[in-house]
């Protein structure tokens, strides 16, 4: 969401929370901790939904490091105290009003991301192969790639355009249905203490999976034991790293009314 009005002062927005934890959390944590440029942080509220906002001088903020800081140590903040649902960077409304009617418009549907996500968090888990070079390895692991590579360059000769245009098909095929197939064996064990996850696109070639977990508050211990026994069915060529917790980022798909 961005709402850019050519304005002197603005309200930059955190978060979404419940209005009676948005007024707890305020209360308890005034002049403890300042949001973007050291601005005061508070809430405006309507009906029961609020909004963490700061002050802002102008309409526009540069994602420079301590000002993401600033953002994500407030959504850290309320994380502790409350139910969140967490903006992006860079949210600016043309003041309280403008808020306010922010709320207004779209109450049904935070009060309902709200309430599916009430005393929940996110975690994220990753997996990745760790080894010197990952065509090799598909290679060694898959022998119709294998067959295929040894005959594209037998007797040491170069091999053709078509040959090598098929041979990165097929590893991209494989890459492809083996991430699959690792990510469902992942999931078979850890989805057991998420209410919901989310596959995100790898970030590179040795990464298998990148998985977000909704899970409850109560529940992160359960959760990291069951990524190490998730870990143990896997040999020494994967990475499992797991992180958070966060806001419940990828589980807030808001379509708003402006």
């Amino acid at each position: 969401m961005s709402v850019d009005l050519a304005t002197a002062t603005g309200e930059y927005l955190y978060a979404v929370v419940p209005a009676a934890d948005g007024a707890a959390w305020q209360a308890q944590a005034a002049g403890q901790i300042t949001g973007i440029d050291g601005a005061s942080v508070y809430c405006i509220s309507h009906g029961p939904v609020a909004a963490v906002v700061s002050d802002l001088p102008n309409q526009k903020t540069r994602p420079e490091r301590r000002r993401l800081a600033a953002h994500h140590n407030i959504l850290k903040s309320l994380m502790k105290e409350c139910t969140v649902l967490p903006m992006s960077f860079g949210n600016i409304a043309d003041g309280p009003k403008a808020i306010r009617r922010i709320l207004s418009l779209n109450q049904e549907s935070f009060t309902e991301h709200l309430r599916r996500l009430d005393q929940k968090m996110e975690m994220g888990l990753r997996v990745s192969l760790k080894v010197p070079n990952i065509f090799d390895y598909f290679a060694q692991t898959h022998p119709e790639l294998r067959a295929l590579r040894d005959r594209s360059f037998a007797g040491g000769r170069e091999a053709t355009q078509d040959e090598k245009v098929e041979l990165g098909r097929l590893f991209s095929q494989l890459l492809s249905t083996t991430r699959d197939t690792y990510a469902d064996k992942v999931e078979s064990v850890v989805g057991k203490q998420c209410f919901e996850t989310k596959h995100n696109k790898p970030r590179d070639e040795r990464e298998v999976m990148n998985l977000a977990c909704l899970i409850g508050r109560d529940a992160q211990g359960r959760f990291e034991e069951a990524v190490v026994e998730a870990a143990a069915a896997f040999d020494d060529n994967f990475c499992f790293d797991f992180n958070g917790p966060w806001p419940p980022h990828n589980f807030v798909s808001l379509q708003l009314q402006l």
